[in-house]
C-alpha cells in the first residue's frame, strides 16, 4: 500500500489521491474581496494522465475539493464542467463563488486555470449525502452482473495511447467487455468492471467525481479508432456515500452523431446501492 504521509488536521493516511487533489486557501488580504469569493492553489500531478492529458474526472476532483472546502458542506451533489483547455503536469488556481447558499445545497461556480489558461469552468451544489439519506426510494436496474473480481481482467492501458492513469486505480473489466485491443469487439458500447484505488483508498463521494471518468470509452467495444476521447462536457450527481468494498460501474453509449458521442455511467457499491451516475459530451476518439 502506497501512502503520501498523513492528513495535518485529521492524522490519517494520506493516499495518492489524496495528495494529487490537495488544494490550499489563499489568505486574503481585503483588498478586493468579494462575499463567497476563495481562491485556492493545487497542482496538475504526473500520472493521472491519458497520453499526457490529465483525466476529465481527476481534473473535477481536484476543482471540486476547492469548490467543497469553499461550500462548507461534506460532499458534492451536482458539478458540471465544461472542459476548455488539456490539462498538463503543474500548478493551477482555481477561483470559488457562491450562488447561493441554502439550507441544504450551496450553489457554486468554478474557474481552474494553468497560468494564463482557463483549464475547466463548473457549476455545482454541495450539500450533506447522509443527511438527505432514507425516505422514499425507486431505482430501476440494478448493479452489472459481474464475474468475480479476480476473474476479470487487469487493464494498463486504454488502446494505443499510454495511460498512466491506469496505475493509480485497479480497473478489472468483465472479460467479455476486454479484448478491444485485440480487435475483438461486442459490437455494443458497453464496458463493465470493477474499481478500486491501486493504494486501497476508501472512495468516498469526492472520489467519485473521479470514478465516472475512469474506464476506457465504451466506444471501443463499437468500430471506432482506439485513442484519446477528449471530453467537451461532464455532469455527475452524487447518490449516496459508498460501503467500503470495490465499485461496479456500468459504462454505454448510445448516441454518436456529428464528430460527438455520449457516454452514460452508474456507479453501484459492495451493498448493491447506487452512489453515482454521469453523463458526458465528448469527441470522435483520437488516435
Amino acid at each position: 500500500m502506497t501512502q503520501h504521509g498523513t492528513h495535518q488536521d485529521t492524522g490519517r493516511p494520506m493516499f495518492e489521491f489524496d495528495s494529487a487533489t490537495a488544494v490550499s486557501r489563499r489568505p486574503s488580504d481585503g483588498s478586493s474581496d468579494q462575499p463567497g469569493h476563495a481562491v485556492f492553489d493545487g497542482e496538475i500531478h504526473d500520472g493521472w494522465d491519458i497520453g499526457g492529458n490529465a483525466n476529465g474526472g481527476y481534473l473535477l476532483a481536484v476543482a471540486g475539493a476547492a469548490m467543497r472546502e469553499a461550500s462548507g458542506r461534506v460532499d458534492p451533489i451536482t458539478l458540471t464542467a465544461h472542459y476548455l483547455a488539456p490539462g498538463r503536469p503543474g500548478p493551477v488556481t482555481i477561483e470559488t463563488d457562491v450562488v447561493k447558499s441554502g439550507r441544504q445545497l450551496v450553489t457554486m461556480t468554478a474557474s481552474m486555470r494553468s497560468g494564463d489558461r482557463e483549464v475547466i469552468r463548473m457549476l455545482g451544489s454541495f450539500g450533506d449525502v447522509a443527511a438527505a439519506s432514507g425516505g422514499f426510494s425507486d431505482v430501476v436496474g440494478g448493479p452489472p452482473d459481474l464475474p468475480p473480481l479476480e476473474e476479470c481482467s487487469a487493464r494498463s492501458d486504454n488502446g494505443v495511447v499510454g495511460v498512466p492513469l491506469m496505475g493509480r486505480m485497479k480497473v478489472r473489466l468483465n472479460p467479455a467487455h476486454a479484448r478491444f485491443n485485440e480487435g475483438i469487439r461486442t459490437g455494443r458500447a458497453v464496458i463493465e468492471g470493477w474499481f478500486e484505488f491501486a493504494d486501497d483508498r476508501p472512495v468516498d463521494t469526492l472520489a467519485l467525481l473521479f470514478v465516472v471518468d475512469a474506464f476506457p470509452p465504451p466506444v471501443f467495444n463499437i468500430e471506432m479508432p482506439l485513442g484519446w476521447v477528449p471530453t467537451v462536457e461532464l455532469t455527475v450527481h452524487v447518490r449516496g456515500i459508498p460501503v467500503s468494498g470495490p465499485l461496479r460501474c456500468r459504462f454505454h453509449t448510445e448516441y454518436i452523431q456529428n464528430g460527438f458521442l455520449q457516454e452514460d455511467s452508474e456507479v453501484w457499491d459492495a451493498s448493491d446501492r447506487l452512489v453515482a451516475t454521469s453523463r458526458q459530451l465528448a469527441l470522435m476518439p483520437r488516435g
